[in-house]
């Protein structure tokens, strides 16, 4: 047992600098700060990330899948929550909290999907010794991109209104709630495919492997609690002292630190062939940020001592648009459960492209590119439109078989 949680113990290792900074009171440097503790996240993410795919061996596939995508995100639900909650009593942090869920969620697709995309179209290219075009998707994940798809468009109520009322909140709520049952019913009860650390802890005797993930999970979330809070504040003080927007610092760099450990897993994944259900984990993710991460902002905002509406201004509900037309275009590129080289470039490159077109006229223009490209698509796939849409409502059929959600194929 000692051997297979070593990287645990390591991990836990690096973390314990930034848990004694937080028990002893101590106040380093804002930059240090950022390091020490966005290191503590870093840290507690890839052990919650391990946990949660080790526990998959005791939990049923579909449900194992959706539970997994929820946990490998706590991190960075704990950083935007205590952004929304200050927010209750300090209006100046509202930004931060709309920062960085439009940063993360934009990372996720934009990058994240692109790249398991790309990595999985080159490894299977190179196996079979000929181009393969595209990554299809087992029919399970019809219902995945349904939920995504409502949620989406009931998203962009955000930007119209300019709140993320509290209303809207529960309903997300509800409605992943209503996503967890269906994926407990999904049927799916195929060996978890582990690599790494939670593959050795996977293996070990029942009681020995419950144990451990139990306490993986305790000691992560432990760590993630003291350190999210002083990761987010040194995070705003220290674009102040290195005069770095600090919108920008909160939007992108706390996502990369809680979302590490998901994108390595989805890679590591793609790159031993299983880019379907790389891109399913990635998915699942996207579901998740855009009911139960969306959805408790304004419930932590009003117990922060805000209102039942979180007032966004005009920077923020911009970069709310942004994120649900490109949300809306990796949606009706995947339609078919066909995704193509193309759409995984031109995703990637697109993401890339916000970088170099700051400001309110360059993000409004994306919108429209992003809205332009989207109404192609969804014409090319129109047919597949209403059964996607109606699909999470649909009585649950076990696949056939023959479909495999790892299979790639030449167009």
């Amino acid at each position: 047992m000692p051997r297979a949680l070593r990287p645990v113990f390591l991990c836990l290792a690096a973390a314990l600098p930034a848990v004694a900074l937080r028990l002893s009171g101590v106040h380093p440097s804002a930059p240090l700060a950022i390091v020490v503790f966005g290191l503590g996240v870093v840290a507690a993410s890839f052990v919650l990330a391990w946990a949660a795919e080790a526990a998959e061996v005791d939990i049923s596939g579909g449900l194992a899948i959706a539970l997994l995508a929820v946990i490998a995100v706590l991190p960075e639900y704990a950083v935007d929550l205590y952004f929304a909650h200050t927010a209750g009593s300090d209006p100046a942090y509202v930004q931060y909290a709309a920062a960085n869920m439009t940063g993360s969620n934009r990372l996720l697709l934009g990058l994240g999907w692109s790249s398991v995309v790309l990595i999985s179209l080159y490894v299977a290219s190179r196996r079979s010794g000929r181009t393969v075009k595209a990554l299809v998707l087992d029919s399970g994940y019809k219902r995945e991109l349904g939920f995504l798809g409502i949620a989406s468009v009931v998203a962009f109520v955000i930007p119209v209104t300019g709140q993320i009322h509290l209303v809207l909140g529960i309903g997300l709520l509800a409605f992943f709630g209503y996503y967890l049952w269906r994926a407990a019913a999904s049927g799916h009860d195929e060996e978890p495919d582990l690599i790494g650390p939670a593959a050795r802890i996977g293996a070990l005797p029942t009681v020995q492997r419950r144990t451990a993930v139990i306490g993986m999970f305790v000691t992560a979330a432990l760590v993630i609690l003291m350190a999210a809070e002083p990761f987010a504040d040194s995070l705003v003080e220290g674009g102040h002292a290195l005069g770095i927007d600090q919108f920008l610092l909160v939007q992108w760099l706390a996502p990369l630190a809680s979302e590490a450990p998901e994108f390595i897993v989805a890679l590591l994944f793609a790159w031993r062939g299983k880019g379907g259900a790389a891109l399913g984990l990635l998915i699942s993710a996207k579901v998740n940020q855009w009911t139960l991460l969306i959805g408790s902002l304004p419930i932590a905002y009003m117990i922060g001592g805000g209102s039942a509406a979180l007032h966004l201004d005009g920077r923020q509900v911009e970069e709310f648009l942004l994120t649900a037309t490109q949300t809306l275009l990796g949606l009706a590129v995947l339609l078919s459960l066909r995704f193509p080289r193309w759409a995984a470039w031109t995703l990637l490159g697109l993401f890339a492209v916000q970088f170099a077109v700051p400001g309110q006229t360059g993000r409004y223009v994306l919108c429209g590119v992003y809205l332009a490209l989207t109404v192609v698509a969804l014409v090319r796939n129109r047919q597949y439109i209403l059964p996607t849409i109606t699909s999470p409502f649909r009585r649950t059929e076990k696949p056939a078989g023959a479909e495999r959600a790892d299979e790639l194929v030449e167009v």
